[in-house]
């Protein structure tokens, strides 16, 4: 049990992601799921609890919503679509607490949960298959503008996932894999920036070449992401195809990424290439 300004969220294991070990360039941005809207960088204040029962582990809380998020539409510009303000415009006794909970069976190794980060890719050093479940809740989270008055408009978030990781062979090969459901209610026809209401399927799988440890190893990998959205008609597809060069692990790696996104008529690629190094 703790409180603070923490990392221990819910919904699924991509909003626990550590930064420090992605297998894709970056995450999935729509799985950070109330980054800027009701936290910090995806962190809140208040109270978790977290632990394990046997081969399943947990984590809840209830936090404090932030008070001025990224949404600072007003109701009355949007025809009748909910904007996420509702601690900003009906205060905090009414929309000011968020609850948040993920919950992770551990089928083969046990994977520790002394940090609140989850693992992107372990590279072939253990054998992960999990299967997780979360959710988030913030009743009157958003704001919709009716017949010349403000409503609350409950926000609610439920995600399952799975990830797999293990080595393959005895050349040091692995492969890493990730898939989750994701369905995103933040209130009536919500749309703002990378969110929406609406529903989400993610996934992405990668192959951990073969050979010494001690020497420079590649990772080809695929994502593919599928949003659907109450306010259109249109999804909005993302795929990605990328390569890892681990010189040193996750410590010193150099990855090339393209990513395609489709939106109805909008179509966007990007050819990205990016150095981490960390101590």
């Amino acid at each position: 049990i703790g409180g603070g300004l923490h990392y221990f969220n819910g919904i699924s294991r991509l909003n626990n992601q550590s930064t420090l070990n992605f297998m894709t360039l970056d995450n999935n941005r729509q799985s950070w799921s109330t980054l800027g809207l009701t936290d910090q960088f995806a962190r809140h204040v208040g109270a978790f609890a977290k632990g394990k029962f046997g081969k399943l582990q947990y984590r809840v809380a209830i936090n404090d919503a932030l008070t001025n998020g990224l949404d600072t539409r007003d109701p009355y510009d949007t025809n009748g679509a909910a904007v996420y303000a509702g601690k900003r415009l009906l205060g905090s006794k009414d929309a000011g607490k968020v609850y948040a909970g993920y919950f992770d069976y551990n089928i083969l190794d046990q994977e520790s949960n002394f940090l609140p980060f989850k693992v992107g890719s372990y590279l072939g050093t253990k054998k992960v298959f999990n299967i997780g479940a979360g959710f988030f809740l913030h009743p009157n989270g958003s704001v919709v503008a009716d017949n010349g008055s403000l409503k609350g408009d409950d926000v609610s978030i439920f995600a399952i996932d799975a990830f797999y990781d293990a080595p393959v062979g005895s050349d040091n090969s692995a492969v890493t894999a990730y898939a989750t459901y994701q369905s995103n209610n933040y209130g009536e026809n919500y749309m703002f920036s990378a969110y929406g209401t609406g529903s989400m399927l993610y996934s992405h799988v990668g192959y951990l070449i073969g050979g010494d440890k001690t020497k420079t190893r590649f990772q080809p990998y695929l994502s593919y992401g599928s949003n659907s959205y109450d306010a259109t008609d249109d999804n909005m597809n993302v795929l990605g195809v990328g390569i890892n060069a681990y010189m040193s692990g996750h410590n010193s790696k150099l990855t090339l990424e393209y990513k395609n996104q489709k939106f109805g008529d909008s179509k966007t690629g990007a050819l990205t290439l990016q150095a981490m190094i960390y101590l």
